[in-house]
């Protein structure tokens, strides 16, 4: 039996922790709370909580509380896949489309009920709505120019130096979303024919834009913590004409990787010698669990023979429905424009009025605040998910940040024959060959935590954990 209070404190947190009751990511009930619940003072609540964190139970987030803490999982990472070493025509799976159409790009039960919306979004609609109401028949008569509204590139200029990279508004051209910017950063750099260097696993949407320009492809192994492999992007050099190389510093799709920082200087340094562009996906740049700024790539950028050209988003860190996006091209800034002209033309003035008022006055930045706790906490409950019901054969990546894990099943799996047999029940995964121009990763996944883990959605992956295995038996018996 307990002989002090916070002994006695520390027993209840404890076992309310080891029953489930309190799970990982959860946070605990505020000190206030604990105090007037218990009847004990906040010296006694703080030397129990201090013993939970010492016992590596529970971890405090400034500003925030304490949580149930993340266990150190066994699990090994997923395994590096070796690539192709010859340029190779994109073509992309029917099944990205079908995803698509289903709405289950980061969702594997949409059918399911959404999460809760975050407060700050309301706001955000707020700002969009007067803005529709000022002036709507000088925004209904008049186009914006192509380079968008200078109050939206100011406030993103402000943002963007808060993450150590300083723009001028000036040098920042607004577009429908990452994907737009990404397409047009492909268009202002090559031609159709030539090559272009991807880390692989790659993003789904790259392999789309590149299908349809005409380009070949080289997929640059990449490691599911530090990223792509640059000695072997450098080796690739030496027996291929690279014209551009497609990288994600920070959360990349599917694996969750980040380029250490110490290795920017010298990416940035061999695109200089070898006279070819790289181009920054950015989308999860502000979705960094850790309080501490992530850089882009395009911080590290060589001032006098600029070779990064930054695409960005605010579609994964504040709504898919907004439709904005960035692009920073440098020296070929002008051309961005040019082909932003001929394939948007403009973009909704309302919309970036909106978004400009809602990041200079804060609440971008408080909706980040909330936003990172909220997916950490449920990346914490899908990966202690898997660690307790998918036992030791499945090894999976436990990124700092972004929406997703990389999960590698045995090698018997298929889950491309997972996701056709699981479509008509309403789940739906992403296979691992969405993620590879040459049909790699046959028995990996992409898992997104950007979903609360209901009860439905924790049935969906029992579900598919079985299929899988069921599959794998077939397969081996025959």
């Amino acid at each position: 039996m307990p002989r002090y209070r916070y002994e006695y404190l520390e027993l209840e947190l404890k076992q309310q922790i080891r029953s489930g009751y309190l799970q990982t990511g959860d946070r605990l009930p505020s000190i206030r709370s604990l105090c007037r619940d218990y009847q004990v003072s906040k010296a006694t609540v703080l030397h129990a909580l201090h013993r939970l964190e010492s016992e590596q139970l529970v971890q405090a987030r400034p500003k925030s509380g304490y949580f149930v803490r993340t266990p150190e999982y066994e699990s090994p990472l997923p395994t590096r896949v070796q690539t192709p070493k010859t340029p190779a025509p994109v073509s992309v799976s029917a099944i990205f489309r079908d995803i698509m159409s289903q709405g289950a790009a980061f969702d594997i039960l949409p059918a399911a009920s959404q999460q809760d919306s975050l407060p700050q979004l309301t706001q955000l609609n707020r700002l969009i709505g007067r803005q529709m109401r000022l002036h709507p028949e000088q925004k209904a008569g008049y186009y914006d120019e192509s380079a968008g509204k200078y109050s939206l590139r100011t406030a993103l200029s402000t943002h963007l130096r808060q993450r150590k990279l300083r723009v001028a508004p000036e040098n920042i051209c607004i577009t429908s979303g990452c994907q737009h910017s990404l397409f047009i950063a492909l268009m202002i750099t090559c031609q159709p024919g030539d090559t272009v260097a991807v880390e692989s696993p790659a993003f789904y949407g790259v392999l789309q834009i590149m299908e349809q320009l005409g380009l070949n492809i080289i997929e640059i192994s990449g490691d599911p913590v530090s990223g792509i492999d640059i000695q072997e992007l450098q080796e690739q050099l030496t027996r291929w004409p690279i014209k551009a190389c497609v990288v994600t510093p920070n959360f990349g799709t599917p694996a969750g990787s980040c380029i250490p920082p110490e290795q920017y200087a010298s990416l940035v340094d061999l695109a200089c010698r070898n006279d070819f562009w790289l181009i920054e996906d950015d989308i999860y740049g502000d979705l960094a669990f850790s309080s501490a700024a992530t850089a882009p790539l395009k911080s590290q950028d060589n001032l006098q023979n600029e070779k990064v050209i930054l695409c960005g988003s605010v579609s994964k860190s504040l709504s898919r429905d907004l439709r904005v996006g960035w692009i920073i091209a440098g020296k070929l800034h002008n051309k961005a424009l040019q082909m932003k002209l001929i394939t948007q033309l403009a973009s909704p003035q309302a919309i970036q009025e909106g978004l400009a008022q809602f990041i200079a006055e804060g609440h971008y930045r408080r909706h980040l605040s909330q936003l990172r706790q909220k997916l950490q906490q449920q990346r914490d409950q899908l990966l202690a998910y898997l660690s307790q019901n998918w036992g030791k054969e499945i090894r999976y990546s436990q990124p700092d940040g972004g929406l997703c894990i990389w999960v590698q099943l045995p090698d018997t799996c298929d889950s491309q024959a997972a996701y056709r047999s699981l479509r008509a029940e309403g789940i739906l995964l992403t296979p691992g060959t969405l993620f590879s121009a040459h049909g790699l990763y046959r028995h990996y996944l992409r898992l997104s935590f950007s979903q609360p883990l209901s009860a439905k959605r924790k049935a969906a992956l029992d579900r598919l954990f079985i299929c899988v295995l069921e599959l794998s038996d077939e397969t081996s018996c025959q």
